[in-house]
């Protein structure tokens, strides 16, 4: 057998080593023969002899009682014969011994060397059968797993092909998406901006035609202070009102925004850090209330917690209008890892 079975036949003797043996076994058979013929030759002389009784007789049955009858005449009796001499025979003749054909030798060791030749033809027939078989069975073992395995990769491939498409598809309409909204914020963006002009134009004429009319009203001394006094008090007044937009002109709002963003914070305070150290970012906003940048002002230390606070600023966008009806520019957020 091969090492790929696992069957395996031990090894015969060596030539020399069964012919010694065969040879042994002859020799054996030839005296058992030899001593077994030199034994039954020896045949005892046996005398056989008959002895003959001719008076041997049987009883005779008893007669019937007499009859009244004259006196018989007197009978002779019978002279005996003499008892015959016993009758010897001769033995035969012992049997005539048939000397055996002892076998020959070396015919006996051709037709064990025939013998075991034919064994081990027929035992190396039957190994071939099996090796051929074993291979024929490992073929077509690993033909059916190619198989298998070209199936699986057709598979893998179409399920491949599938999921890039749908994969291509989902990126697409996200683009397209993505570029819808943009151009909606754009243009809201233009809304606004243009809305803000006007309002700012309507407010200009609104203020010089107050303006006027104090002008009229007043002679000209009073008319040149009043109008000074007007002109200044309202400038300041618009700046200050303009200036107070957003989170420092609404303090609900900046607490509201700080609860949502430290809502999302994701971060697992360490064992052992000593202190409560603060990051401080500056958020750009868009007028829809999504960001449009961070700004790391003053990072904590623990470059984690700074990570999970900017991340929270993204998750928490879109942010909502303050007071005013709008989405401030900006605003400047502080958190603390252990106020979480």
């Amino acid at each position: 057998m091969t090492d790929r079975t696992p069957y395996s036949i031990p090894k015969e003797p060596g030539r020399w080593r069964a012919i010694t043996l065969a040879a042994a076994v002859h020799a054996a058979l030839v005296a058992f023969l030899w001593i077994g013929v030199h034994w039954q030759s020896q045949v005892p002389v046996a005398v056989e002899a008959e002895i003959w009784n001719p008076n041997v007789r049987e009883a005779a049955p008893k007669p019937p009682p007499p009859e009244p009858t004259p006196t018989p005449e007197p009978i002779e009796k019978p002279t005996p014969q003499p008892e015959p001499k016993p009758v010897v025979r001769e033995a035969p003749p012992p049997p005539k011994v048939v000397e055996p054909i002892l076998p020959d030798p070396e015919i006996a060791l051709e037709k064990e060397r025939k013998r075991k030749a034919q064994e081990q033809k027929d035992q190396d027939r039957a190994e071939q059968a099996r090796e051929d078989k074993e291979r024929q069975r490992k073929a077509d073992e690993q033909e059916r797993k190619d198989q298998q395995k070209k199936d699986a990769e057709k598979l893998a491939e179409k399920t491949a092909e599938k999921q890039k498409a749908l994969a291509d598809a989902k990126k697409k309409a996200d683009a397209e998406e993505k570029k819808a909204a943009e151009a909606a914020d754009k243009l809201k963006a233009k809304q606004d901006a243009v809305k803000k002009e006007k309002d700012k134009i309507a407010a200009d004429k609104a203020h010089q035609a107050d303006a006027a009319a104090a002008d009229k009203r007043h002679n000209d001394d009073m008319k040149r202070l009043q109008g000074q006094a007007s002109g200044t008090g309202a400038a300041n007044s618009t700046g200050t009102a303009a200036q107070s937009q957003g989170p420092r002109g609404d303090p609900g709002y900046a607490q509201k925004v700080g609860n949502r963003i430290k809502g999302n914070i994701n971060f697992g305070v360490p064992d052992g850090m000593t202190g409560n150290p603060a990051v401080e970012f500056e958020v750009q906003l868009l007028p829809d209330g999504s960001v449009a940048g961070i700004q790391l002002r003053k990072s904590s230390g623990v470059s984690g917690f700074d990570e999970a606070v900017k991340r929270a600023i993204e998750k928490s966008a879109p942010y909502p209008k303050d007071k005013s009806g709008s989405v401030p520019s900006s605003f400047i957020g502080i958190h603390k890892p252990k106020d979480q």
